[in-house]
C-alpha cells in the first residue's frame, strides 16, 4: 500500500479528526512536552481524540504539570501521568526507565506510541556528567537508552510505534565517528550547529535500526521526522543575530543549498505537529517502516533535504554498536525469525 501523502499545509488538528479511530484508547509517552514546545502542541491536539493515557516525561515536573493543565482545559477527561526524565544523565535515564518497568506502573502494561520529542539546539559547548557532548547525549544517547530499556512495554502493544523527532538540520553534520565530542570543545572543532546536526543524524539512524531490528520479527514501526520551522521554546536561549551568521557559514562549508536561501519556510505550530500525528498514527505508513518524514508525507530523497549519511543501514548499525558501547549496555534483537528443521 502506498502511504497517504499530505503537504506543508496539513495541520495536526485536521489529521487528528481523520485519525481519531487510531488514537482512541492508545497509550502515548512523549518526552519533553514543556509548555510552548511541539510536544505540548502534539499532546493538546491528540487529547481531543480520547487516548487512554498520555504520559508526559521531562526534567521539570512543574513544567510538565503546566502542559497537563493546558490539556485538561480542552480535554478534561483524558488521563495523564508524569515521569521525571533527565536525558543528559544516563543514571537518571535508567531510573526513569526502571520506574516505567516497575510494579508501580503495572497498570500500564503496554505503550502504543513513544514519541521522542525532547531536545536541545545550538547550545554552547558542554559535557554531560557522563562525559559526552551535550547535544549527542541529550538528543540521542538518552533516548537510545530510554527507548531500549522500556522496549518490552512498547512491544506489548498490538501496534507498537517509536517516533523520533529529527530535523532537516541533519544536513549540518554526519556522525563524527572519531570525534563525537568535538575534541572536548577546543575552539577549532566545536560548532553548535554541527553538534546539533550530528545529533539529528543520530535520530534518523536510530530509527532505521529499530525498524530493521524489530519490524520484521516484532511488528515495531519506527519513523523519524522533520517538523518544520516555527517559534517554540527550543531556540529561546539563542542569540539569533550571531547564530544565524554561524549557521550560514556551516551551510556554505557543507555545500548546502540552504546557505543561499534568504529565509526559512515558516509554519504554524499546528502545521509542524501534523507530521508528529502522521508519524504516530497513520496506518498506511506500514510499508515504509524506518522512513524519514516531513510535511506529513514520506520525504523524497531527490527533492527534499535528505542526506545519505542519515539513511544508510551501514551507518545505522555502526551507530547502534557505538551507542551500546557508550551507554554500557547491549540491546541485541534477533533480526530473523528462528528456523526449525526436521531431524
Amino acid at each position: 500500500m502506498t502511504p497517504r501523502q499530505f503537504d506543508a499545509s496539513a495541520t495536526a488538528s485536521g489529521l487528528v479528526k481523520e485519525l481519531a479511530p487510531h488514537i482512541k484508547g492508545k497509550v502515548i509517552l512523549t518526552t519533553g512536552p514543556s509548555p510552548g514546545s511541539l510536544g505540548d502542541h502534539f499532546l493538546r491536539a491528540i487529547a481531543t481524540a480520547e487516548p487512554r493515557l498520555l504520559i508526559l516525561s521531562g526534567r521539570t515536573p512543574s513544567k510538565l504539570q503546566q502542559t497537563v493543565d493546558a490539556i485538561h482545559r480542552d480535554s478534561p477527561d483524558v488521563a495523564t501521568r508524569l515521569l521525571q526524565l533527565k536525558l543528559d544523565s544516563l543514571q537518571d535515564v535508567r531510573a526513569a526507565a526502571e520506574t516505567v518497568m516497575s510494579d508501580e506502573w503495572a497498570d500500564v502494561p503496554a505503550i502504543d506510541v513513544l514519541l521522542n520529542n525532547a531536545g536541545i539546539m545550538a547550545a554552547p559547548f558542554s559535557l554531560t556528567v557522563d562525559g559526552f557532548e551535550n547535544h549527542f547525549a541529550t538528543n540521542h544517547l538518552g533516548h537510545f537508552l530510554f527507548t531500549n530499556m522500556i522496549m518490552p512495554k512498547i512491544l506489548a502493544s498490538s501496534s507498537p510505534r517509536v517516533v523520533n523527532v529529527s530535523s532537516d538540520g541533519h544536513r549540518l553534520s554526519p556522525i563524527r565517528w572519531a570525534d563525537i565530542n568535538f575534541n572536548r570543545g577546543d575552539r577549532p572543532h566545536y560548532d553548535p550547529w554541527r553538534a546539533y546536526g550530528q545529533s539529528k543524524t543520530a535520530n534518523m539512524l536510530m530509527t532505521l535500526s529499530l525498524a530493521e531490528k524489530l519490524g520484521p520479527t516484532r511488528g515495531l514501526q519506527a519513523y523519524s521526522l522533520h517538523p518544520g520551522v516555527t517559534n517554540t521554546n527550543l531556540g529561546a536561549q539563542i542569540e539569533w543575530g550571531t547564530a544565524f551568521r554561524n549557521l550560514r557559514e556551516v551551510e556554505e562549508s557543507m555545500g548546502n543549498e540552504e546557505a543561499y536561501v534568504d529565509d526559512f519556510k515558516w509554519k504554524t505550530a499546528d502545521q509542524c505537529v501534523a507530521t508528529h500525528v502522521y508519524a504516530a498514527f497513520e496506518p498506511s505508513l506500514k510499508e515504509k517502516n524506518g522512513a524519514y518524514l516531513q510535511d506529513a508525507r514520506v520525504a523524497d530523497p531527490w527533492t527534499d533535504t535528505v542526506k545519505p549519511w542519515a539513511t544508510s543501514s551501514i551507518e545505522a548499525e555502526r551507530l547502534w554498536k557505538l551507542s551500546e558501547e557508550l551507554v554500557g549496555q547491549d540491546f541485541s534483537y534477533k533480526t530473523k525469525q528462528p528456523t526449525t528443521s526436521n531431524p
